[in-house]
């Protein structure tokens, strides 16, 4: 089948693109942001509404210090809103790093003579999950350059030995996938091996700016890669999550792209996805591209501020790519999930230094802490981490999941369960140190709760005490 720009058919489902670059631009060019006007959308926000393309534009062009800062406030009261104290922690395990594609920004392009290629072998594969598991890790993201060795069957083995691998008392109890698009038929094989998110980023949604990036191999193709998400859904995949690499184009564009994405998926399947990510450029090894739309850390935090408050019940994923202190900083600001302990070469879990090789990995992380250290900071602040997987489990995903959510029901699973998987957590595998921040913040935590629900959560700490595990609501 050829694909076009103007068209691209699932099988008997006619689809038009649904990025229109002129749409965006209008909007950008043409919304004028008013003190007044700027408080509404913001209230509105506040009152749990996504907002639209011309609301968000409202907020992207208001770009004096006053209304930036109120902004930032307006993010900051959603996401306690939404999603109280608590932040979801995962790890992403690099499996394989062959790729056909050609992707400029990428340290595992196919040109990339210095990167060292290597797929784990699946004794490997379970050293490096059982490493991950020594340090306490519950929710991990596989992910796969794009290679004829990485099919969809191929996925959907690595997903089941992730999850069969039990050391001690750890386990993993959810497996996201960052890997190329699917047909349908593929979405359904991986859907069937048990994965949580399928995570596809379109990268840039500028379609000019794309075909420059990927000049060939199966990326190359913009409509295929936008469309892949429309493909899981017609495969029963409704757990899904959208991402832009911030920095190949205008950030304001990108930022409006992603909000249309997710209207086009609400509009067409009743559920947008579940996360959105928007990692930054940075280097990679023989890395060579024009910095002319590199953010700095100031319009990085304010887009992420304005993403908070156009997607509400979405959540929202920081990676190591940042520096902790920015990392720390931007959390605030709607931030739902975060990695810890990350390593991204291949095999290098199992290895205990922290020496980066950019020939053995997609990019450059910059916070390398430990998974308790970055736990211990959470606490000093006087977040949650959490390791929760209950919705998944318990169907509360795609509809059933906006089912609870949009009403704002989803507090009252998010902070009781992220409770009970850091008790887990403190009791198996922290410092004492980190223990005794862990049980206050736990403490402070339950007395914002009701006495019915404290008691419910006291009695599953004990019984974790005693030696029970994956207790939740």
């Amino acid at each position: 089948m050829k694909f076009t720009p103007e068209t691209y058919k699932i099988p008997d489902i006619p689809m038009q693109p649904f990025i229109d670059k002129d749409e965006i631009w209008e909007y950008l060019h043409n919304t004028v942001p008013t003190k007044k006007r700027i408080r509404e959308v913001i209230d509105k926000s506040l009152s749990k509404q996504r907002l639209n393309l011309e609301e968000v534009a409202v907020l992207i062009n208001a770009d004096d210090p006053e209304s930036i800062n109120e902004i930032k406030e307006g993010a900051k009261q959603l996401k306690q809103t939404i999603y109280g104290n608590r932040i979801v922690l995962f790890a992403p395990l690099y499996v394989g790093n062959k790729c056909t594609n050609n992707c400029l920004y990428c340290g595992f392009r196919a040109t990339n003579k210095e990167q060292i290629r290597k797929t784990l072998s699946d004794e490997e594969l379970v050293h490096e999950i059982e490493a991950l598991e020594d340090n306490g890790q519950k929710r991990l993201i596989l992910v796969y350059g794009e290679h004829p060795d990485y099919n969809a069957e191929y996925i959907a083995h690595t997903v089941k030995i992730a999850y069969s691998v039990k050391k001690n008392k750890g386990e993993i109890r959810r497996v996201n996938i960052n890997a190329a698009p699917l047909d349908i038929e593929g979405f359904k094989t991986v859907k069937k091996a048990g994965i949580g998110t399928y995570q596809i980023f379109q990268e840039t949604y500028h379609r000019e700016t794309y075909k420059s990036f990927h000049p060939w191999g199966k990326k190359a193709d913009y409509d295929y890669r936008l469309t892949a998400l429309d493909r899981a859904q017609e495969a029963g995949l409704d757990d899904v999550g959208i991402g832009a690499l911030i920095g190949l184009y205008d950030w304001r564009f990108e930022v409006m792209a992603l909000v249309r994405h997710t209207n086009h998926l609400e509009a067409c399947y009743n559920v947008g996805p579940h996360t959105i990510s928007f990692p930054r450029v940075k280097n990679a090894s023989a890395l060579n591209i024009n910095d002319k739309y590199f953010v700095s850390d100031e319009e990085f935090t304010r887009l992420i501020a304005i993403l908070r408050l156009a997607v509400p019940y979405t959540g929202m994923i920081l990676t190591a790519r940042e520096p902790e202190k920015l990392r720390d900083e931007i959390i605030q600001y709607g931030i739902s999930q975060i990695d810890g302990g990350t390593k991204i070469e291949i095999g290098s879990y199992v290895e205990k230094d922290k020496n980066h090789n950019l020939n053995k990995g997609q990019f450059k992380i910059n916070d390398d802490r430990s998974l308790n250290e970055v736990i211990d900071e959470l606490l000093n602040q006087e977040m949650i981490p959490s390791f929760c997987t209950s919705c998944y489990r318990l169907g509360r995903t795609g509809e059933h999941f906006m089912e609870f959510s949009v009403p704002g029901f989803i507090k009252q699973f998010c902070t009781p369960n992220a409770i009970l998987t850091l008790a887990e957590y403190l009791t198996d595998y922290a410092p004492a140190d980190t223990a005794r921040k862990g049980w206050e913040v736990i403490e402070k935590n339950l007395g914002s709760l009701s006495e019915t629900r404290q008691k419910q959560i006291r009695e599953k700490i004990e019984k974790i005490k005693q030696g029970e595990r994956d207790l939740y609501f």
